[in-house]
């Protein structure tokens, strides 16, 4: 290139997605019930099945109002209460029909599972001690293990991205699943990313087999200031 083609500066641009870009919008379910001494949620297909609790409708309505300013092709769930109550104002919103896959339904928690893992972390018993400190779901008796939660995380995320190519998806999941396709996409030690809080959004561009990470628990839709700033002038 000659001197006279080339541009007397050079600045910093902002990120854009290539051409062809899918993004992912990762939403961790609202705050759910909670669970009394010695009792268990009902399960489904083995999963834990609260509800959400009256927190957590909050920040559904908090995200669905977020999330309503960006341009959203496809929704998805886990068909677990928690997701489909979160998703809800959202679909509503948009007019949006919720799919479920439940291949991203929260870590199977094997004898700690329905409620009972928040016990047990709660009293910091050897086991719970073992869990962070080793970073392994299956430290808990028949919990699953990293490999097995990998393999189905990884399939349910290529089957929304094979159908939503170029497009933005806003998945309704759990903290640990969260955690799992966060650690895949940046190849991070295995409980890197186990603090997404409720209602989060964590943010991911797929261009090819490169999956970028932009955001992780972004929260800022929970803050009071943001709800006074979105609403719409009274007329």
């Amino acid at each position: 290139m000659s001197t006279e083609e080339e541009p007397a500066e050079l600045g910093q641009t902002p990120f854009a997605p290539p051409p062809g870009a899918t993004e992912f919008l990762l939403v961790r379910h609202g705050s759910s019930e909670a669970i009394r001494w010695g009792e268990r949620f009902p399960l489904v297909d083995g999963h834990g099945d609260p509800a959400l609790a009256p927190e957590g409708h909050q920040q559904a309505a908090a995200v669905g109002q977020r999330l309503a300013l960006e341009k959203i092709d496809a929704i998805y769930t886990t068909g677990l209460r928690r997701t489909v109550q979160t998703a809800e104002p959202l679909a509503t919103r948009l007019g949006l029909d919720p799919v479920a896959e439940h291949r991203l339904r929260e870590v199977r928690l094997g004898e700690w599972e329905g409620g009972l893992f928040r016990q047990k972390v709660a009293e910091n018993g050897p086991i719970a001690q073992r869990l962070w400190a080793e970073e392994r779901w299956d430290v808990v008796p028949g919990a699953e293990s990293t490999e097995a939660l990998s393999e189905r995380v990884t399939a349910g995320m290529r089957a929304i991205l094979e159908a939503h190519r170029g497009e933005r998806v806003a998945i309704f999941t759990h903290g640990g699943v969260i955690n799992q396709i966060l650690v895949l996409a940046t190849r991070s030690r295995p409980f890197a990313f186990v603090t997404a809080d409720n209602a989060s959004v964590s943010h991911l561009v797929v261009v090819d087999d490169r999956w970028l990470l932009r955001r992780f628990n972004d929260t800022a839709h929970l803050d009071p200031v943001f709800t006074l700033r979105a609403e719409p002038p009274s007329a």
